[in-house]
């Protein structure tokens, strides 16, 4: 399985009530609408929640500013991606997409990047989607390395180190699903990129948790909850550049959703 992060940042001239519209009830749809000539297996979109919580996640690290959405699309393989986007009918597709995305997104300061899942904390079925009404939320988490660190470095301790710091704590902090999502060395990433003009750094990968937003202030406010936070943020020094970093809160929209569970 392989999968498609797509950060964004909405065009200057739109509003952030206009983005999101945009971006759920127009372009959601027409990715929809081609996702079977694109093999497309699932389509998950992400809206940043702008309160009280992202701001105490990105202040506590000295992180960038959230993103204003997240497109997400799974494959069963690399090969359906690359029939996908080579054919006359998923070329077409994707040119379609892409100048859909230039009305809303501001290409040039997002970023997109192919990578594959590390489940830390997966539970069975996985069916846990902070929805718009659910008392869930998404904590979405990209990171860049450290200078001087390589990627392949960065991704080596993320995977042995800090992922099992995590799981330790998981009682304290009470996560629902934690998955880790490491960026593929692929040339896939810089067709990507090239297509839509992107010109912002890509990350090694992101992090995805899911609480009940009721449970993770209950979970770190105890003694041991506190403790567990302090441990990974004194850990993520060792893996994370914290300012060319973000961090934030997030709802989920599935549009599509053919891998079961």
């Amino acid at each position: 399985m392989i999968r498609l992060t797509f950060v964004l940042r909405r065009r200057p001239e739109m509003s952030s009530s206009e983005f999101r519209g945009y971006l759920s009830n127009t372009h959601g749809p027409l990715v929809m609408a081609y996702s079977a000539i694109l093999k497309m297996r699932k389509y998950v979109q992400n809206y940043t929640i702008e309160d009280t919580l992202t701001e105490d996640l990105r202040s506590s690290r000295g992180a960038l500013p959230a993103w204003e959405g997240v497109e997400e699309m799974w494959w069963d393989s690399r090969q359906d991606i690359l029939d996908g986007l080579e054919s006359p009918e998923g070329r077409e597709a994707v040119g379609l997409i892409v100048e859909d995305e230039k009305r809303f997104v501001d290409l040039g300061r997002s970023a997109g990047w192919y990578g594959y899942e590390i489940p830390q904390i997966n539970p069975v079925p996985e069916n846990i989607v902070a929805t718009e009404k659910s008392p869930l939320i998404k904590i979405y988490y990209v990171l860049h390395n450290l200078p001087g660190q390589s990627m392949e470095e960065a991704q080596f301790y993320w995977r042995v180190s800090h992922g099992p710091k995590v799981r330790m704590y998981a009682h304290a902090h009470r996560p629902l699903r934690y998955i880790q999502v490491h960026r593929l060395h692929d040339e896939l990433n810089r067709r990507f990129a090239e297509l839509r003009g992107i010109e912002a750094a890509t990350y090694y990968g992101h992090t995805e948790l899911w609480f009940d937003r009721v449970d993770l202030a209950a979970g770190f406010a105890t003694p041991e909850g506190v403790k567990s936070m302090e441990v990974f943020m004194e850990d993520e020094k060792n893996f994370i550049d914290l300012p060319r970093s973000a961090i934030w809160a997030a709802k989920e929209q599935v549009f599509i959703d053919k891998l079961g569970g």
